[in-house]
């Protein structure tokens, strides 16, 4: 009967060790996605943009934690009267739409004047 107990009691003393392996807690992944979230909107207003371009660079992020992030870091530049900084990167051009149909090529000014030129095709008769 000891030796049965054995494994299982090694087993709950390893996995009693997770979170020494790395192994994240959906609590714990929940934490560090707001707290990155958070910083992202802190940058965002530090570097002068405005809050809807933060949300369109980082649509992954949590949209609350981005606003949070900002408000704190504004409150705290306009206590501390500091001035954003100029981002180096610009903002990204927004992705034209899949859906909208592509122009036909025009014809050259040679293309249209043998058109025109064209004799009608026998055996037809417009009525």
């Amino acid at each position: 009967m000891k030796w049965t107990l054995a494994p299982w009691m090694l087993v709950c003393v390893l996995a009693s060790g997770c979170e020494q392996l790395g192994i994240d807690t959906p609590a714990a992944a929940a934490a560090k996605r707001e707290a990155d979230s958070k910083a992202i909107g802190g940058a965002c207003r530090h570097a002068g943009r405005a809050i809807e371009d933060c949300y369109t660079l980082y649509k992954k992020a949590d949209k609350s934690a981005i606003y949070a992030g900002w408000r704190e870091m504004d409150n705290y530049m306009r206590e501390n009267k500091i001035e954003p900084v100029t981002p180096v990167v610009p903002l990204p051009k927004p992705p034209e739409p899949a859906s909208a149909p592509k122009p036909a090529p025009k014809a050259s000014a040679a293309d249209e004047a043998d058109e025109e030129e064209a004799p009608p095709a026998k055996g037809k008769k417009g009525h």
